[in-house]
């Protein structure tokens, strides 16, 4: 028996013209752009199909842009009577979950996002965070890496992705006296990501804080089907903890290989990744690797690879 989880992207997932064939044919995914257009004052569709690059590249325009293709697209699957018995999103695309879940309207979660986006990128002056990714290293070797670095300033786990593949953010002249020890301690690759901030560690927190004060007036319903946390990895106990969990999510690492194997383990054995790009195939990917669990993964972000989504799983 299959047991169906949709899991959304984060930042990073856009691109110009992500989702414009699923809008020119599906009249539930247009009406999506077109709500969120309404939401944010701004033309969600010419952004999203059009760019400039340069514009969607901006963080607060990022953010509801990838939010709107992934719960477009997953109107779709819905419409087509597919529908998830469990989901979760990286960063940004647990917000997609939780819109998919029941837990808050899509029109509130695109209006937050797009304030959440403004705020990450407030938090930090330009040019004084920075993330970088560390490949082909253990977990623990890494907070050792980073706990003997912290007397250069802040840097932090930010996104646990997959076995090997993690996420550091923080101060720059930390990241990269970071990145130095991770490759002295036997590290593959230790990559500066092009990001405009910090995100994911303690130097967010003011973000989080301004968000908290959006949250307040939003309206939290309970959840419809199971929603895993990249706080903790666990599921979201009742709609009480949403705005607390959300706070936290700004400021705090993404427990995403964590998140995947908590819902292996609890017998999900279809992935479907909605939305822009397909990074969390190969998370995905990697994680099976090293697990004793088996699955199927597909991703949908266009008409094509929708129809072998349709095809295989309906």
């Amino acid at each position: 028996m299959r047991k169906i989880a949709f899991i959304f992207p984060g930042q990073g997932a856009q691109y110009v013209g992500m989702g414009k064939d699923i809008v020119e044919k599906y009249g539930v995914a247009e009406q999506i752009f077109t709500e969120a257009g309404n939401a944010v004052s701004y033309d969600m569709k010419k952004l999203c199909f059009e760019g400039p690059e340069q514009e969607l590249i901006k963080t607060e325009n990022t953010q509801p842009a990838i939010l709107t293709t992934c719960i477009a697209i997953a109107k779709v699957l819905e419409e087509k009577g597919l529908k998830a018995d469990i989901t979760a999103g990286l960063s940004l695309g647990e917000y997609a979950a939780l819109v998919i879940a029941g837990v808050i309207s899509f029109e509130d979660a695109v209006a937050l996002v797009k304030k959440r986006g403004r705020y990450m990128q407030e938090a930090v002056p330009l040019g004084e965070g920075a993330m970088a990714a560390i490949l082909g290293m253990e977990r623990n070797e890494l907070l050792q890496v980073l706990e003997q670095v912290q007397s250069v300033g802040v840097v932090e786990a930010a996104n646990f992705n997959s076995p090997g593949q993690i996420v550091i953010s923080g101060e720059l002249k930390a990241v990269e006296k970071a990145c130095e020890a991770a490759k002295e301690a036997g590290a593959l690759k230790a990559v500066l990501l092009p990001v405009s901030a910090p995100f994911h560690c303690s130097m967010l927190i003011p973000a989080g804080e301004k968000l908290k004060e959006d949250l307040e007036k939003v309206d939290v319903r309970e959840l419809h089907i199971p929603v895993i946390a990249n706080v903790h990895a666990n599921y979201y106990e009742d709609a009480e903890q949403v705005k607390e969990l959300l706070v936290k999510q700004v400021s705090h690492s993404v427990l995403w290989e964590d998140s995947m194997i908590r819902m292996l383990e609890d017998g999900v054995n279809t992935f479907i990744e909605i939305g822009p790009g397909k990074s969390l195939n190969q998370f995905l990917k990697k994680i099976l690797k090293k697990s004793k669990h088996s699955a199927e993964i597909f991703s949908v972000e266009n008409e094509a690879s929708l129809e072998v989504v349709l095809k295989n799983l309906l």
